[in-house]
């Protein structure tokens, strides 16, 4: 330990302003920044009564563990509220129908950030808190989303963000973890934010050119270490919502746990994207997602089967939308709930089965069942099929050519008039 750094460090955050807290609910998740903020609410906002609330939205029993055990060490007991049902039906459900993509990144810490700050919000508030905290950092996302949500369903209460506030590096919020025995380390840097359908590694912390080892991941299987037979998946959708792996009924949950492992062996689930954040500003972002990323590609495939050419181009519109208004944190905005209202009813025909291959870290669609909400009728376009005049077309040809023989004629006018000059 370097006590100079140490003592500039500890003077450094004694000249930060703190309000008088009484009792304070905070959002914990057992990672460094949670827990080193229940150290700095006893030993720099000198607040009496602390809450830790854990909430369970899939991250596994491991990781609920690790709080209660961090908790324990801190002699400070969690309040641990189970989301995860709510999580699938309430959230994953909308995203899955949205085609929830922002920029390639399947929206998953986005709404479990704001879950969460709703959960802990609500409970604060049932409890007789009079402030909240949270682990953010001030360079990051989740700082917007959870700020937006306790202002929502919690607007009394003081907001404390301590990472941000008092501007810690996590070299420095390392150093005091070690210099006040607070028991917390990195495993990786920048977090491992794990849900069942998206998991965020090391957010913010990847450099330009880093190697990511073989080691990080959990489903993902690197393609060259994948089996050499391809697997081969089954998955049927009831109005946009898969419902059934290789004919067997599923709850959500359960599908994507089943399809996470079986496509993640299959080499599929790694992203590794530039990602505009929500001050702009650019990172390299790491996630897996096998389960995310074969649902939102055979979704997709099964609506250019089911809806109508103009429904798709409106829909990849509210769905850009709504994968923004998401990541920004506006989950609760009263647009996205319309965006949901029309994303639902567009989703009503959007019913099938879909057979494909996972080969090392390719999805290869190899059947799609032709279900009675498909559009597809080959009788009517394939140039095979009876079904159809062509001769009909010959008048709404001319029609629709009509309006490049007004650009023609626009054209030859304004040749004559520069040559008359």
């Amino acid at each position: 330990m370097n006590t100079a750094l140490s003592s500039k460090l500890l003077e450094r955050i004694g000249t930060v302003a703190v309000p008088q807290i009484r009792k304070c609910a905070v959002a914990y998740s057992g990672g460094l920044d949670s827990t080193l903020g229940i150290e700095l609410l006893r030993r720099v906002y000198r607040v009496g009564s602390i809450i830790p609330i854990t909430v369970d939205v899939g991250q596994g029993r491991q990781e609920i563990g690790l709080s209660e055990s961090r908790c324990a060490a801190l002699r400070i007991r969690p309040l641990i509220v189970d989301a995860r049902e709510q999580f699938g039906r309430e959230w994953l459900g909308p995203a899955i129908r949205a085609n929830g993509s922002y920029w390639g990144y399947p929206v998953s810490t986005s709404m479990t950030r704001q879950l969460i700050a709703r959960a802990v919000a609500r409970k604060a508030v049932e409890l007789g808190c009079d402030a909240v905290l949270e682990g953010s950092t001030g360079r990051g996302n989740d700082q917007y989303r959870m700020h937006n949500v306790f202002k929502m369903f919690a607007p009394q209460l003081q907001i404390l963000v301590p990472v941000r506030d008092f501007d810690l590096s996590r070299s420095e919020e390392l150093e005091l973890c070690r210099m006040w025995g607070v028991p917390v380390e990195e495993i990786i840097s920048g977090g491992d934010d794990k849900t069942l359908w998206c998991r965020s590694i090391a957010s913010g912390a990847i450099a330009l050119n880093q190697e990511i080892p073989a080691s990080i991941w959990m489903w993902h299987v690197p393609p060259e270490r994948a089996a050499d037979r391809p697997e081969i998946v089954s998955m049927t959708f009831e109005q946009g919502l898969p419902t059934a792996l290789d004919g067997e009924p599923l709850d959500l949950i359960t599908l994507i746990d089943r399809l996470n492992h079986r496509a993640g062996a299959c080499g599929l689930g790694r992203i590794d994207i530039f990602e505009d954040g929500i001050m702009g500003l650019k990172s390299r972002e790491i996630y897996e997602a096998p389960a995310a990323e074969v649902i939102l590609r055979v979704k997709a495939d099964l609506e250019g089967q089911c809806l109508t050419k103009e429904e798709r181009e409106f829909k990849r519109l509210v769905d850009n939308r709504w994968a923004s208004m998401v990541y920004h944190g506006e989950w609760f905005h009263p647009l996205k709930e319309q965006l949901d209202a029309f994303i639902e009813c567009s989703q009503k025909q959007v019913n099938g089965t879909v057979k494909v291959k996972l080969y090392k870290g390719n999805l290869e669609i190899m059947e799609r069942q032709r279900s009675s909400s498909s559009l597809f009728f080959p009788e009517i376009r394939s140039i095979e099929g009876s079904g159809f005049d062509q001769r009909w077309c010959a008048d709404a040809a001319r029609i629709r050519g009509l309006p490049f023989e007004v650009l023609a004629l626009r054209a030859s006018r304004l040749r004559r008039e520069k040559e008359t000059i």
